[in-house]
């Protein structure tokens, strides 16, 4: 994919992002903080456009990282996930996927990362749709380690800029954004 092909999908998920997912009000995020906006990303990653256009994105910015699966915490991550799967196979670039609960399962497998089984030492991206403290993507890295996989690096579609990418990086995490929250004038 060329360079000005990977800006217009950016240019065009911008659009639907504040078209249908950028909410003003008030509101109470995951955090437990207050917020004058809501930026929802399932509204634009459980529609096919906004799928492609997440997928199409993610699998350009990680391509030649030698990355073996791509996941994150639910419920963030789950549209997303099953976007790159679908995409990377048609692309006949297939990537492995899995979704991080919250807590381990108490019933079936008892597994609280979902998927395909993924060896030790395999190496791997977290997605999320938004960042706020990066609470969740910290605690999808800490059951991953658990199991000796290999997570460094975690790509949100919007940063909220409210300490994620500092958080993240005390806790050995690299935070990559397709978009900041000054993208939306906010």
């Amino acid at each position: 994919m060329i360079g000005d092909e990977l800006q217009n999908l950016k240019k065009e998920l911008l659009v639907l992002l504040e078209k249908e997912a950028l909410k003003k009000g008030e509101f109470v995020l995951s955090s437990g903080k207050k917020s004058s906006y809501y930026l929802d990303g399932r509204v634009i990653t459980l529609t096919p456009e906004g799928a492609f256009l997440v997928a199409s994105i993610i699998l350009e910015l990680i391509k030649g990282r030698g990355v073996d699966a791509v996941g994150g915490p639910t419920l963030g991550a789950d549209p997303i996930v099953g976007a790159v799967a679908a995409l990377s196979h048609i692309k006949q670039i297939p990537l492995k996927t899995f979704i991080v609960r919250k807590a381990t399962k108490e019933h079936g497998t008892g597994r609280q990362i979902e998927g395909p089984a993924l060896p030790k030492g395999s190496k791997v991206i977290l997605v999320d749709d938004v960042a706020t403290t990066g609470s969740s993507l910290i605690e999808a890295k800490k059951a991953l380690e658990k199991e000796g996989i290999d997570v460094k690096t975690a790509v949100v579609i919007v940063d909220r800029e409210e300490g994620a990418s500092r958080n993240l990086a005390d806790a050995g995490l690299k935070l990559e954004s397709l978009f900041t929250i000054k993208d939306f004038g906010l």
